[in-house]
């Protein structure tokens, strides 16, 4: 472990490394350049501190220069024992950024990082599954005064401060990045759909084609993997609690049942729920030998590990990221990543591209609580269609696409209520 007075990183020697993956990140997120060429020029972040909760990867380095490069300071923090890239943290810490986080870290090692960064005192936060914003609340209470709000980039954490506010306890205003559309719709759908089967595939090397492949969930990151494993040949099965993703799945053409009837056939199992105890013991005691099971969800207790261990006889770890667990009756389950996000912990998270959008929204939602946070209430707040808008229309240009405009008739036409047959 290398420790500075502004870092703890695993190797600082991997900063060459991380260096070449922040170049690759830089030059597919045009959206984010466009933004920090004018914020060089705007800094409509001066003066403010910015605690960070968020995967360590190179998408999120270049989001770190676009907040500084607008004249904030930042501290930064995983958000996610597993899903630190060494290299890119060591990059970070070289480049002169605050930076604490490495992979393979204790949850008692994750909560020390989040308490580093808060120790400049912020007055913005960034998080990632909320686990920062609950601390601030919580355990380190002390340095809420100064926090101004703060913005939450995931499902699951726009969840957690929903319930905050609803139970009055949100101390501060924070924007829900995760409900904008030009996160949910592409970063969740696309983005987890790709990253998700990558992280399947590197922690295994299996064949998707031909496997039955359950999927846990059919919100936008299930939609989005349900795609995905199809489009690679799998035959896809969805488990869900809802009626209604139940009956989309059902329309989009895919096979609908309960876990329970869905264990014993199953090849691959990956949850996406947000929800604890998806995949339970007794599910364990009916899956295939074989049987690959992970979670794409935030938190590693969608699958309930406690039962797989108390059924397990042996353990061994088969390559990275895959340790095959013996049951009593001669069968072998592999549990991918722990348990915990099997797209980060076994690949890289999200292409860049599609986190050009994401963290977009995230540097205009610090910027916008800069500008009126005096005007903003402890409540959770949306994205402006206004800013979905303008962000789709410049991704699409940088894409090398362009759509229609209404004329000037047209456009009254679709206000004239008289208008009939």
């Amino acid at each position: 472990m290398d420790k500075g007075e502004t870092y703890t990183v695993a190797d600082l020697s991997l900063a060459d490394e991380g260096a070449l993956r922040v170049d690759w990140a830089r030059s597919r997120m045009p959206v984010l350049a466009a933004l920090r060429s004018q914020a060089e020029k705007d800094k409509p972040l001066a003066g403010m501190r910015v605690a960070g909760c968020l995967h360590v990867t190179k998408e999120t380095a270049v989001l770190i220069e676009t907040i500084t490069a607008a004249g904030a300071e930042i501290s930064w923090s995983g958000c996610n024992p597993l899903s630190t890239q060494d290299d890119v943290a060591a990059w970070l810490a070289r480049e002169g950024y605050s930076v604490h986080a490495w992979h393979g870290q204790s949850v008692e090692d994750f909560y020390w990082c989040i308490d580093k960064t808060l120790e400049f005192k912020p007055t913005l936060t960034l998080d990632d599954g909320a686990d920062l914003i609950v601390r601030v609340h919580g355990e380190k209470s002390e340095y809420a005064d100064t926090v101004i709000g703060g913005t939450e980039e995931t499902t699951t954490g726009v969840h957690r401060i929903r319930a905050m506010a609803a139970a009055g306890d949100l101390k501060y205003p924070v924007i829900a990045v995760n409900d904008a559309i030009t996160k949910w719709d592409f970063d969740n759908v696309y983005g987890t759909g790709q990253s998700t089967i990558d992280g399947i595939i590197r922690s295994t090397s299996v064949l998707i084609a031909g496997k039955t492949f359950v999927v846990a969930g059919y919100g936008h990151c299930g939609r989005g993997l349900a795609m995905r494993a199809r489009g690679m040949g799998a035959n896809v099965v969805i488990t869900e609690i809802d009626p209604l993703p139940g009956l989309r799945a059902v329309m989009d053409g895919f096979r609908v049942m309960k876990m329970d009837e869905a264990a014993p056939i199953g090849d691959i199992f990956c949850t996406a729920t947000g929800m604890k105890d998806v995949i339970v013991g007794r599910h364990m005691d009916v899956m295939k030998d074989g049987a690959l099971i992970s979670n794409t969800g935030h938190y590693d207790c969608e699958i309930n590990i406690d039962d797989l261990m108390a059924r397990s006889v042996s353990k061994r770890t088969i390559r990275a990221e895959n340790d095959e667990y013996t049951m009593q009756d001669g069968r072998r389950i592999h549990l991918l990543a722990d348990g915990r996000l099997v797209n980060l912990a076994a690949a890289e998270g999200h292409p860049s591209e599609v986190m050009d959008m994401s963290f977009a929204n995230q540097f205009l939602s610090l910027c916008r609580i800069a500008a009126e946070s005096e005007q903003m209430g402890p409540e959770v707040y949306d994205i402006t269609l206004e800013q979905d808008m303008d962000l789709a229309s410049t991704k699409l240009s940088t894409l090398g696409f362009s759509i229609d405009e209404l004329t000037e008739e047209q456009i009254s036409y679709s206000t004239d209520y008289t208008a009939g047959t």
